[in-house]
């Protein structure tokens, strides 16, 4: 019994408990004043507590890949500088882009295992997170993960309805891969910074769930790094 209440009941975020809150008292008040705007808010506030659902992920371990960082749609892969406020030089890097709709889960997870080297909160613009230049107008939040692999960069990009980034770790700090690393509240996208040498194992328009997908198999380089870490 308590294994299926678990199946069914999906653990919310501590951060959407306000929100949540503030969609049922607004329901109760507009019940009171008129029944279909009740109902509507009692719609949006079962919303609003879906999208605030942490379910939990099974994670396939190993420093050879790199697992989603969003639950979403990809939506770009090509080849690119990395942002500047990520330090992470000028050669090009192999991106991944994953654009998350109102309906998706917003927390976001560690594509690898390492420490976390830097973390660049960057105030911006909210243009929409499907479009190119929002990786370098939007207010965005990068990391980069030192890993096994190398140096792995991770943005998170607010859109048109997001406007606030949350980070649930800090510099210096040890990650896991596929552990939890933020979530950006309302819409929006990260993209993911590999080197070129990684293997890109998705495509535009696939459906990607955090710390489940695989996205990239690391090249020869990073593989050969790995074996002198051993």
């Amino acid at each position: 019994m308590l294994h299926s209440l678990r199946s069914v009941l999906v653990p919310i975020r501590r951060e959407g408990f306000p929100f949540i809150a503030a969609f049922a008292v607004a329901a109760i008040i507009l019940f009171w004043l008129w029944q279909p705007l009740g109902w509507a808010a009692a719609a949006a506030t079962a919303w609003c507590i879906y999208f605030f659902r942490d379910p939990p992920r099974v994670t396939p371990v190993d420093s050879a890949i790199a697992v989603s960082p969003a639950d979403g749609r990809v939506s770009a892969i090509g080849v690119v500088q990395p942002p500047k406020e990520l330090l992470l030089g000028d050669r090009d890097r192999r991106r991944v882009s994953i654009f998350m709709n109102v309906f998706n889960c917003h927390v976001n997870r560690a594509p690898v295992a390492g420490r976390i080297a830097r973390i660049a909160y960057t105030p911006g613009k909210f243009f929409n997170a499907e479009l190119d230049k929002a990786s370098e107008f939007n207010e965005r939040n990068g990391l980069v993960i030192e890993s096994r692999a190398g140096a792995i960069g991770v943005v998170q990009i607010a859109g048109l309805v997001a406007r606030r980034i949350v980070c649930f770790t800090a510099a210096g700090s040890e990650i896991s891969q596929g552990e939890r690393i933020g979530m950006i509240r309302f819409g929006s996208r990260v993209d993911l910074y590999l080197p070129l040498t990684a293997e890109v194992l998705v495509a535009v328009g696939q459906t990607a769930i955090a710390g489940e997908t695989v996205i990239a198999r690391f090249g020869p380089e990073a593989r050969e790094r790995m074996a002198r870490i051993d």
